[in-house]
């Protein structure tokens, strides 16, 4: 697998590929097969990246969703800068202890700004 984005590492917990499972099968309707398939190709990208997978203490209690505080357990152990999220109650929270959230789209966004940027000065 080829990293195209080697300036970001993806980084993921037991926690949130167990949540990533829980909603292929109960929202979309997925086969356990398909799941596990999905569920290895993340941990791939990790690798990958230059992340990986990583089932960091529970410290942080500054969401009153204790799923939300699971991601920021993860992002504080690893010294994220971004979170990436559509969870609007993680959004609203940004930033985070200097950790800038955002969703999906305006991540893209950016990384497509700073990259055509860069291509230009270049």
């Amino acid at each position: 697998m080829i990293n195209d984005a080697a300036e970001f590492a993806l980084w993921v917990s037991p926690h949130i590929l167990s949540n990533t499972a829980r909603v292929l099968a109960e929202v979309l309707g997925l086969a356990e097969q398909t799941i596990d398939a999905y569920i290895d190709v993340l941990q791939e990208m990790a690798a990958a990246s230059g992340g990986s997978e990583l089932d960091p203490p529970q410290t942080v209690a500054d969401c009153a969703d204790w799923e939300d505080n699971r991601i920021l357990d993860l992002a504080a152990a690893v010294g994220a800068w971004v979170i990436v999220s559509a969870d609007v109650d993680l959004v609203h929270m940004s930033p985070w202890r200097g950790r800038a959230i955002v969703e999906p789209r305006q991540f893209a966004a950016l990384v497509d700004a700073s990259r055509r940027t860069h291509r230009r000065r270049g």
